[in-house]
């Protein structure tokens, strides 16, 4: 069973999807649903049941909120996606808090040439599990915000919250 609970964030509701302890979803919406759709049929196929607590995952969405922003990199995640993808994804993760890069450099770091920017894009672009998996770090190279998939004001949001500008 996918076990959801809300959380309330500045940046709006954040759904964190759970199966036996390790996040498989998560994302700034106030309906699980719409992240549980996302998951591959064989998870979906197990259910959705809201919680109250999901423990250490919870926890560590309120201490980054605290201001610990590393505590979202000890929560365990998985998610689905070639080799490659699960290099882009890990290269994500390793993108340290108040740090932005391009997705040229994302591409570099996951062993790419750096002309892979767009599979760079795609990797966060497809990302079911922000923002443990922080593609909100990854900035255009031409400049701005780009794209976040919950919108650019919470891509915004993370990144002056980890900046520490208030």
């Amino acid at each position: 069973m996918i076990e959801a609970q809300i959380l309330p964030t500045p940046a709006g509701p954040l759904a964190l999807l759970s199966r036996e302890g390790v996040i498989v979803a998560a994302g700034f919406t106030a309906d699980p649903e719409e992240m549980f759709a996302r998951l591959s049929p064989a998870l979906r196929a197990e259910g959705l049941t809201r919680v109250d607590d999901l423990g250490q995952a919870a926890q560590a969405v309120r201490d980054y909120l605290d201001g610990d922003l590393k505590a979202l990199d000890a929560v365990p995640v998985s998610q689905p996606g070639t080799p490659t993808r699960q290099r882009l994804l890990t290269a994500l993760r390793e993108v340290p808090p108040g740090t932005t890069i391009s997705y040229a450099e994302l591409a570099e770091r996951a062993g790419l040439p750096r002309t892979a920017a767009r599979a760079a894009g795609s990797a966060c672009a497809q990302n079911l599990i922000a923002p443990f998996v922080p593609c909100h770090r990854i900035l255009p190279t031409a400049g701005g915000y780009g794209g976040y998939y919950y919108g650019t004001p919470v891509k915004q949001w993370l990144l002056t919250h980890e900046s520490g500008v208030a």
